[in-house]
């Protein structure tokens, strides 16, 4: 399938998917926590009117990126000193999959004694959910380097260092890109708990608020907003996956 026809069948599953929400939202049943898509339409312009949508977009995109580009700056040198270093490996891996098991939303009573309720505290968990999950990606790319690269480098008189940085890492960017992916994926499933811990503004706080006085088309347009920053980074990652390796074969999802 080309890309021309790909592009219009994802319009069409757009626009079918838009006319089951607004058939579900006209069954009285759902339609009492559903709201339909003129509804969020009609919620997302009172919230641009009061001048409070574009701000908490802005403070939730800066805790979202502002976690997950700490986590990524962290989870990098980890992951390779864990895939090249057997000893460290040995240390941190246990310590990782452990707290990887544990829901960040479970740590914000922690975090919250620890930082407070100020920004600090809302990237902490924000951090944590995406260095966990990029962290176990990336080292499993370095782990998954054919040995062989390795073997051929050596036998040609490279150095540690030269194979490194230029046997492992370039192999791994594949992998680096996919943890990015599921980073970014992470850090936006953790804002709602992250926002959990004293929020004044921001869209989990946004659709908190709106959940307390049921107002349904405000807590829908939250989640609709969130899924299109999540669809929109992940797009301008896949572009990056298709600049920095286009020369490995690879199915694109």
């Amino acid at each position: 399938m080309n890309s021309k026809s790909k592009k219009y069948l994802s319009i069409i599953s757009i626009i079918v998917g838009i006319l089951i929400w607004q058939l579900l939202a006209l069954i009285p049943d759902i339609g009492v926590f559903l709201a339909s898509p003129p509804e969020t339409v009609r919620a997302f312009m009172n919230q641009v009117r009061k001048g409070s949508m574009f701000i908490d977009i802005g403070y939730s995109l800066f805790r979202v990126l502002g976690g997950f580009t700490i986590g990524l700056v962290v989870a990098i040198p980890v992951a390779f000193l864990m895939g090249w270093y057997p000893k460290f490996s040995g240390v941190v891996e246990p310590w990782i999959q452990f707290f990887r098991t544990i829901p960040p939303i479970a740590l914000i009573p922690l975090v919250i004694v620890a930082l407070g309720v100020g920004e600090s505290a809302k990237i902490v968990v924000i951090f944590l959910a995406s260095f966990l999950v990029m962290v176990v990606t990336i080292y499993q790319g370095v782990k998954s380097v054919d040995v062989t690269l390795i073997k051929a480098a050596r036998v040609l008189g490279a150095k540690d260092k030269d194979i490194f940085f230029k046997v492992i890492v370039p192999a791994s960017t594949p992998f680096i890109l996919v943890g990015v992916r599921l980073g970014l994926a992470a850090s936006l499933t953790t804002l709602v708990a992250a926002e959990l811990t004293g929020a004044q503004v921001g869209l989990g706080e946004m659709i908190q608020s709106a959940s307390l006085y049921l107002k349904m088309d405000v807590v829908i347009l939250g989640i609709v907003i969130i899924g299109i920053i999540g669809f929109t980074l992940d797009k301008i990652v896949l572009f990056l996956e298709r600049k920095l390796t286009g020369w490995q074969e690879t199915r694109q999802m």
